[in-house]
């Protein structure tokens, strides 16, 4: 089965495997999904649990002396998008799960998070706290698909598999069914993978999103390198987009170049 869970481009040093403490990995056909404790994340001191996919990229960290602290960057940044753009919100439909991070901050809220593999759910119950009440398991387009229409304020995307954000998921019609299921006013936010400027599939995915939604905005974490990867949060809203650049965690805005449209079936030789 293919897994889809949240990610982030960052992966653990060499030389942090030394402070790594396994606590928990799976077997059977979920193999590779771990749960370490370490005193030192990406160079901070302190007390860490994170999940993880077979020494891939961190799906999810939780600093166990705050629990309450969200320890990476990008669910601060999208925090941040939903309270400024609408500070009333309720009802939002999330796609992938991983530890419940924002789902978890915003406790009040209606959420409904989809996601594919029922062990990453059962996992983040036993080790990270969450309480799995509001996740569906299944494929997160289906599952939205059966949503009533202008039922939802946000739409929530932090969904990856081996090659990426999965294409169905950015696809021209997936954006025409999120468009759907949002009220009018309401937003999609997606956590991508890509390098910023120049970067073909972000600039295809902008260009689609914008088909669907008059307004978008894109931010990028900042790198030495044009070719590292790094998460891009991307938002389109039926409504003017709001932040202060202050409280996206280091994310800065940028303007994707023009792509092609990204379509169900279509491969990219067709293009």
């Amino acid at each position: 089965m293919e897994r889809i869970t949240t990610g982030t481009t960052i992966t653990c040093a060499s030389k942090e495997y030394d402070r790594l403490q396994l606590r928990y990995k799976t077997s059977g056909p979920n193999a590779g999904i771990e749960i370490y404790d370490t005193s030192e994340l990406y160079g901070e001191k302190g007390s860490f649990r994170i999940m993880q996919f077979s020494g891939e990229a961190v799906q999810g960290a939780m600093d166990l002396e705050r629990p309450e602290r969200i320890v990476f960057e990008y669910p601060r940044a999208i925090i941040h998008l939903m309270k400024q753009n609408d500070p009333a919100f309720e009802d939002v439909f999330a796609i992938g799960h991983g530890i419940g991070t924002i789902a978890g901050y915003f406790a009040e809220k209606r959420f409904k998070v989809a996601e594919l593999d029922d062990k990453v759910v059962e996992i983040s119950k036993a080790w990270f706290g969450c309480s799995g009440d509001h996740v569906v398991i299944g494929d997160g387009r289906q599952l939205l698909c059966m949503e009533k229409p202008d039922t939802y304020d946000y739409i929530v995307l932090d969904a990856f598999n081996a090659q990426g954000t999965p294409r169905h998921l950015i696809s021209s019609e997936f954006f025409r069914i999120a468009r759907d299921k949002l009220h009018a006013g309401g937003s999609i936010l997606m956590n991508l993978i890509g390098r910023g400027d120049n970067d073909r599939l972000i600039n295809a995915v902008h260009t689609t999103l914008s088909e669907h939604f008059p307004h978008t905005v894109s931010f990028s974490m900042p790198s030495n390198r044009i070719t590292d990867a790094k998460n891009i949060i991307m938002m389109g809203s039926g409504k003017p987009i709001r932040f202060q650049a202050r409280h996206m965690a280091g994310f800065a805005e940028f303007a994707p170049g023009p792509g092609h449209l990204i379509l169900d079936g279509v491969g990219e030789a067709a293009k």
